[in-house]
């Protein structure tokens, strides 16, 4: 019988990423980000100008992967997926460059979560349409904290369950529900319990006013 499958985002789902990025700014380039607006790109200099958006990228590449060891995990999420492994297949889909997969896996099993892990560029639709499909199209649950997955699920992967979950709770507050997602949990307890629930009953999700 083919197992259910769940795709996990890491960062800010398994992972806590901002709040240690933006300490890294702070020390190495003297730069404040606001991240508990909700927004990615709220990043000030010291003199209180924007920074461009090109340089919010070339810092997100020095940061990962020299600066990963900074990272501390979401409480209750290794949990959750040790019990969640036990009866289904765990794929980690992480939006890093690929020469990043290998320290993501170091990472990862460094606080005790040892599955596989996919990196990615873009969109998170079509890779996880070829996971169900490479998988034998199981029951199959996604989660990640950007909406902008969601909908890519929701186009490419319809019958894919969709959780939406931001974990950092400085930020949660700010970032309305995914519109794409079928639910919004913040806690892992709760995402358990909510994923064990679509594993058990077995069906694909419905896809009817979920617009891709």
């Amino acid at each position: 019988m083919t197992r259910p499958l769940l795709i996990c985002d890491c960062d800010e789902v398994l992972l806590h990423m901002v709040r240690h990025f933006g300490t890294w700014l702070r020390e190495r380039h003297d730069i404040a980000f606001a991240h508990e607006t909700g927004s990615f790109i709220a990043m000030t200099h010291a003199d209180g100008s924007p920074v461009e958006h090109q340089r919010i990228w070339a810092m997100l590449d020095e940061f990962f992967p020299a600066e990963m060891e900074r990272q501390t995990l979401v409480p209750g999420a290794a949990e959750a997926l040790a019990a969640l492994a036990e009866s289904a297949d765990i794929v980690i889909l992480t939006n890093l460059g690929d020469h990043c997969r290998d320290h993501r896996i170091e990472q990862l099993a460094r606080h005790g979560i040892r599955h596989r892990v996919e990196t990615n560029q873009g969109g998170k639709g079509g890779p996880v349409a070829r996971l169900v499909a490479e998988y034998g199209n199981p029951v199959t649950v996604f989660v990640d904290d950007l909406a902008t997955h969601h909908e890519s699920v929701a186009k490419h992967a319809p019958t894919v369950h969709r959780l939406h979950l931001v974990a950092e709770p400085a930020m949660a507050p700010q970032v309305p529900p995914a519109v794409h997602a079928h639910a919004r949990i913040d806690d892992w307890g709760a995402a358990r319990d909510w994923i064990d629930q679509r594993f058990a009953a077995g069906q694909p999700a419905i896809t009817e006013g979920i617009s891709a």
